[in-house]
């Protein structure tokens, strides 16, 4: 296997690691801390992806999972290279990304499945699953409001649709929840 790259490039041993276009910062910097708290979410989707039972759960989740490798892309690019990111074509994370959220979130409200009040964690596996990834998520939020104190250049579409897809995974969780409840009775008869 000659010429073959390795993943360990020893890099990172003097505690930085590298943002786009070749910066690197503190791995413990706010940024990391945000880039780090968006990649535990996005594993912690993948694991309630695998686990969630309802077929619009994972496509929602899936496009959840789209939105999050942009989110984090804007994340470990440096406030001075923003700009190098949109001429190298990617685009910022923005308001379009919120609405999407907003709207899973109504659908689930329209067909009447919000419940009114707070329920007990979740006993499927799937929908604990979809509570851990929104407790993540909540990190996620904590983390990147940190680095907009930080700096007045961060996005603040990124913060609005964290807060707004940790209500979304609530609902989903107990969407999850509800339809193995309802599986489980139907066997039980």
């Amino acid at each position: 296997m000659m010429g073959a790259m390795s993943i360990s490039t020893g890099k990172g041993d003097d505690g930085t690691t590298g943002l786009m276009f070749g910066r690197r910062a503190a791995k413990d910097h706010p940024r990391l801390e945000a880039c780090g708290a968006a990649d535990e979410l996005a594993a912690s989707i993948s694991l309630a992806m695998a686990l969630c039972g309802l077929q619009r759960t994972k496509e929602t989740l899936r496009r959840v999972q789209e939105a999050l490798v942009a989110l984090m892309g804007e994340l470990a690019t440096g406030a001075q290279d923003l700009k190098k990111y949109r001429e190298a074509g990617f685009r910022p994370f923005s308001p379009e990304q919120v609405r999407a959220v907003e709207e899973a979130i109504h659908k689930i409200e329209r067909a009447g499945d919000a419940p009114r009040s707070w329920l007990r964690p979740a006993r499927s596996a799937g929908a604990a699953a979809l509570d851990l990834a929104r407790t993540v998520c909540r990190r996620a939020e904590r983390r990147v409001v940190s680095l907009h104190r930080q700096s007045d250049e961060a996005n603040p579409a990124i913060l609005v649709y964290l807060n707004r897809l940790s209500d979304l995974l609530w609902l989903l969780a107990v969407e999850e929840e509800r339809a193995e409840s309802e599986k489980m009775d139907g066997e039980a008869l």
